[in-house]
């Protein structure tokens, strides 16, 4: 199933080809109604009749979200990104704020089509169609990704149940027998433990696809899932700034649209790109089709998440634009003994299916420096369906063993004891972080 077949399924030399036009287009857009892209053409000394092709691109310099709050307000006196006069700005957004300042972006209705365009491609990638009832667990606030599924499910014919949240009454599902659901893994189960209390079986509510975003999961958590569930789950990845990918059901990557949005993977420096199965920085830039409007257009933008790419060729579905790995949040990696490891890694060791007899998959993590300089502590709390019948030693070791799993050199500072790791089982909703506002961090480093 396909919404834009002919662009979804294009040659590698015709797509190569579309991208290029739309990059010139976009570079020349930008020279014209862009303050901040005028200005830093000029002081990059560049001129945007000669940025044509992908490897142009990759001369530019990278910016970041850093540069996009000092040229807004307050640190500037007008929004330097905003690419369209007020009358042509339909809706305005902003970023959660989790990684400093909210950064603005503003939508043209053009942009909402596109958007749109975008996430319906993934909906029907997935096997939803005409008549899918599907209930959103994300927020209708200043974020974009809820109203671009809701304008995507127009374009398809599915019905939106727009709840927000997945605390809503069970009545909903009852009343209305949605086919699907999108929400983050934590929600969706928390939900079907909510269902089971009512003795409504999550695997008999009609429910035939999950999809699960906004934040990275591991593998070990989306099996869980649809082990709960009874059907499958997909991965989108989206952004304010557009990305909008999507697992189509093939679920070996996500999509991305490269019509609409050129991606490169960087290293972590930032100073040069990287070859396909390389893990590094999404790095994105906006495509316009020809004679279209924007908002908000970003050239070589450090999206801080890390992914590589996974294949370019024809996916069994018969997609041919690039598949990427599930990205992670630059900002949930943490080293310790000079080696990484990311939440979605705490969030494998949690989610092993032999512990998830004992727990609800909650957790929370906080790192603390040692006594001597160079060691570190990770206290796992870990919330468990019983506390007293909870199987502690075996969790313990589950957990252990998935952690370090491809992690070595971790392992090694392990059994130094540079690294140690504590836990703490706790009971039904007695995690800090039920106790915060907003969404959470999962790990927090009090190093």
């Amino acid at each position: 199933m396909f919404f834009n077949e002919r662009i979804e399924t294009m040659s590698r030399g015709e797509l190569d080809a579309l991208i290029e036009e739309r990059i010139r287009y976009t570079v020349k857009y930008a020279s014209e109604h862009s303050p901040f892209y005028r200005r830093w053409f000029r002081e990059q000394n560049i001129t945007p009749s000669e940025v044509r092709t992908h490897e142009d691109l990759r001369e530019l310099p990278v910016i970041s979200g850093k540069t996009i709050r000092e040229n807004q307000p307050p640190e500037s006196t007008d929004f330097q990104f905003k690419s369209v006069d007020w009358k042509d700005v339909f809706t305005l957004h902003e970023t959660t704020g989790t990684s400093g300042t909210p950064k603005a972006f503003f939508l043209a209705w053009e942009d909402w089509e596109r958007y749109a365009e975008k996430y319906a491609r993934i909906f029907m990638s997935q096997g939803f169609g005409p008549g899918d009832r599907v209930v959103v667990c994300a927020s209708y606030g200043m974020n974009v990704g809820a109203n671009t599924m809701t304008l995507a499910a127009r374009e398809i014919g599915m019905t939106i149940i727009p709840e927000g949240k997945c605390t809503f009454p069970l009545r909903i599902i009852k009343n209305y027998k949605p086919t699907g659901m999108v929400g983050s893994v934590f929600k969706l189960l928390g939900l079907a433990r909510q269902m089971i209390k009512e003795n409504i079986p999550p695997q008999e509510s009609g429910v035939r696809r999950l999809v699960v975003g906004g934040e990275s999961f591991a593998d070990e958590s989306r099996v869980y899932l649809a082990e709960v569930w009874g059907c499958e789950v997909y991965n989108t990845y989206g952004s304010t700034e557009g990305t909008m990918c999507g697992e189509c059901n093939d679920r070996s990557g996500l999509h991305v649209p490269e019509d609409l949005v050129h991606l490169d993977i960087y290293d972590p420096k930032l100073q040069d790109f990287l070859r396909d199965g390389e893990c590094g920085r999404i790095v994105l830039t906006t495509l316009l089709p020809a004679g279209r409007k924007c908002g908000t257009l970003l050239f070589n933008y450090d999206t801080e998440d890390t992914t590589l790419v996974v294949s370019r060729d024809r996916c069994a579905c018969g997609r041919t634009h690039i598949k990427i790995l599930n990205p992670q949040r630059e900002s949930e990696t943490f080293w310790v003994a000079e080696m990484p490891f990311n939440r979605v890694d705490v969030e494998r060791g949690v989610f092993q299916r032999e512990n998830m007899e004992y727990l609800t998959g909650e957790y929370e993590a906080f790192l603390y420096g040692g006594d001597d300089e160079g060691e570190t502590t990770m206290r796992v709390s870990i919330e468990c369906l019983d506390r007293e019948k909870c199987d502690r030693k075996a969790v313990e070791e589950n957990f252990l063993r998935a952690f370090f799993r491809y992690k070595p050199q971790l392992a090694k500072a392990y059994a130094n004891e540079i690294f140690k790791i504590i836990f703490n089982f706790a009971g039904l909703q007695d995690l800090e972080l039920y106790r915060i506002k907003g969404r959470p961090k999962r790990i927090v480093d009090r190093r």
